[in-house]
Order: C-alpha cells, then structure tokens, then sequence
C-alpha cells in the first residue's frame, strides 16, 4: 500500500508543477504535499529536509520577484515603475486567469509587468525611456518565471527519493 501511496503523492508532485503555468503557488503545494508525506510516514525524512524545501521554495519567489526588479532596473526603470511591474504582474495575473484554459494567468503577468512599468513610468520620463523600463520589467518577469519553474523541479527531484520507499 506505500508504494501506492508513493506513486500517488510523486504524480501529484509532478502535477503540482503544472501550476507554475498559472502562475499558482506550484512550489509551495509541493512543499505542502511533501510535508503530508513526512506526516504520514515519518520515518521517511527528516523535518530539516521539509524546512530546506521550504527555503527553497522561498528563495524561488524572492528570486523571481527580485529578477523582475533587476531586469526592470537593468532597462532604466525607476522604483515607481518596479513596484508598478509587479503589482501589474499580480493583477494581469488574477484578471486573465480565467482566458486560455487557465494559461491567460501567465501571460497577464508579463503583459501586466510591461504594462504597470510602464504606466508608472510615463509620468515625467520620456515615451522611449518609459518603454524600454516595462521592456525590462517584461525580461525580467521571464526570467523570474523560468528561474522558478526551474527551482520548482529542483524541489520535485529532491523529494522523490525520500517519498519512495
């Protein structure tokens, strides 16, 4: 039956991913599925594994918020239009979740990094300037993304082992 329960537990790890897509809390529902299995089956790993895990999955978002930041500061943004990238991406994120089979939540994320950048930026820069910060603010939300996906499947493989029995 634990192995059942292992194969279970390591194919909701894998789909869990999938929420990075939509611009979900994937590695923290890993981190949590992780932590079930500990619960469940406490032999199975140390609780400084989970807490590992947990940082991990932490500096993963600090890193793709932090990588927004840079790239929007790499490009010229000022910090109005930092904090206007993410608070875009957070909205575009939530607003256009519901299009494109749950996917719109990703792509209004980047579009919404370009376009809160650059809506806080065009006061008092100039056009070119202005779009060319949201062009880094959009680069760098890639990036942050990616970096975290990646992180994401650093997490899965980590796990495994130890939920395998």
């Amino acid at each position: 039956m634990e192995y059942l329960w292992a194969i279970l537990f390591i194919f909701g790890l894998a789909l869990s991913q999938m929420l990075q897509l939509f611009s979900m809390p994937a590695n923290w529902v890993s981190l949590a599925l992780v932590a079930a299995w500990k619960v469940l089956y406490p032999e199975s790993m140390a609780w400084n594994f989970v807490v590992v895990l947990g940082v991990i999955a932490a500096l993963a978002e600090a890193l793709e918020i932090g990588l927004q930041m840079w790239g929007a500061g790499r490009y010229g943004a000022t910090a109005r239009g930092n904090i206007g990238g993410i608070l875009g991406a957070i909205a575009g994120a939530i607003f256009f979740a519901p299009f494109f089979l749950g996917l719109g939540a990703l792509l209004g994320a980047l579009g919404g990094a370009y376009l809160g950048c650059l809506i806080m930026e065009i006061p008092g820069r100039s056009r070119p300037e202005a779009f060319k910060a949201a062009k880094g603010a959009f680069v760098g939300k890639a990036l942050g993304f990616t970096i975290k996906t990646a992180i994401g499947a650093v997490i899965v493989v980590m796990a495994i082992p130890q939920i395998w029995p």
